[in-house]
């Protein structure tokens, strides 16, 4: 199913709205992180380049297709959105993405560490294992390469030295995934480095919290090991 707006002004306002957003909470500095929405089978709007996203305008709004193709002449897309191009060719579903460097999960993945302990059932249910992709080169093929084997299984994923994406069913789900992101990534620095003691839901609470997550419709996610 493609989500469906009224008017194409919806579209690029919405997305400058998540901008703000994603700017107002430090998720993103000076010019960094990108942002896009699918609205039909072949047809995304998207970020431009070189603009941070707390000033966006509508008119500044890329539209382009699966392929990489502008569809409009305002402006020009990051070299990133490569890796929103490979969600959304991987994963039909996904109608919206988001690339953002919220400090501490990109702490995470400058350390190599993927985000999958079972800490609390709200993380599991909004966002669940947010697993580490490889490291791979800036602006090239090797970017959406790296990310590709995670787009149909889990909601998220951790960029090795250099931030984060997350996708949903629209735009609204890819920025709270990045909210949970960054809030889980919180959680588990707190637990793990300041407090020193971490004490995870066990096997039969994950189970209990995956069929919570089923019964809302969510497939996706993967599921956190638990203790014995």
């Amino acid at each position: 199913m493609v989500v469906n707006y009224e008017k194409e002004s919806d579209i690029r306002q919405e997305i400058c709205e998540i901008g703000r957003r994603i700017y107002d909470r430090g998720f993103v500095a000076a010019n960094d992180g990108n942002i896009s929405i699918r609205t039909e089978e072949d047809v995304i709007f998207c970020t431009p380049t070189g603009v941070s996203k707390g000033y966006l305008r509508p008119d500044m709004i890329v539209k382009m297709n699966l392929k990489g193709e502008l569809l409009s002449d305002n402006a020009r897309p990051s070299s990133e959105v490569k890796m929103h191009l490979r969600v959304y060719q991987e994963n039909p579903t996904v109608k919206a993405v988001c690339h953002a460097h919220p400090v501490v999960a990109t702490s995470y993945a400058i350390a190599g560490i993927p985000l999958d302990k079972p800490l609390c059932p709200e993380a599991i249910v909004t966002l669940g294992i947010v697993p580490l992709a490889p490291y791979a080169k800036p602006g090239t093929q090797e970017v959406p390469d790296s990310i590709a084997p995670y787009c149909k299984e889990y909601n998220a994923v951790l960029l090795a030295n250099h931030g984060a994406l997350t996708w949903g069913k629209d735009l609204t789900e890819a920025y709270y995934r990045m909210e949970s992101l960054e809030h889980y990534a919180k959680l588990t620095m707190y637990t793990g480095s300041i407090l020193n003691q971490v004490r995870g839901l066990n096997k039969q609470q994950i189970d209990e919290v995956i069929a919570i997550r089923e019964s809302l419709g969510v497939s996706t996610g993967g599921r956190p090991e638990g203790n014995d």
